[in-house]
């Protein structure tokens, strides 16, 4: 990165942080020659596939959303933003490095349970209800007991 002051190429990070709308990451940096601190701001390019909605209409990747279905499935949860947005990380790097340009929306529902069940049996077990669209108490009841027999 070039030092908007001195031109200098070289710098340090001193601090990185996700926008509030998660699609860019302000970077505080220092420049190695003459010390002055700027900042950047960095987006993903638009590598991630498009992803394949039931009724088959295509939508581009938003982690946002997936964001947002954790933080509803954490809700009154001991866990923190800090560890919803890592989920979301490794789905995006995950999609990132598979390099394929559409995915079905119900892959990516599968692989945020995935990360759910590892994490919290109440999130995911919430998730679950939703995602799977429960429809009364005896699916609701299967998924409690499939999660206690996994334990036991």
């Amino acid at each position: 990165m070039k030092c908007p002051f001195c031109s200098n190429q070289e710098d340090k990070v001193i601090d990185s942080r996700i926008s509030r709308d998660g699609e860019t990451i302000r970077r505080r940096r220092e420049c190695l020659a003459c010390q002055k601190r700027f900042t950047t701001h960095e987006r993903i390019e638009d590598t991630l596939p498009s992803i394949i909605k039931k009724d088959k209409r295509r939508e581009p990747f938003d982690r946002k959303k997936i964001l947002e279905g954790l933080k509803k499935a954490c809700q009154k949860r001991p866990i923190s933003i800090e560890v919803l947005e890592q989920i979301v990380d490794r789905i995006e790097q995950n999609l990132m490095e598979g390099g394929i340009k559409e995915i079905k929306g119900s892959e990516i529902g599968e692989k945020i349970m995935h990360e759910l069940h590892e994490l919290d049996d109440v999130a995911y077990v919430r998730f679950a209800s939703v995602y799977r669209s429960f429809t009364d108490i005896t699916d609701f009841m299967k998924e409690v007991k499939a999660v206690i027999e996994k334990k036991g």
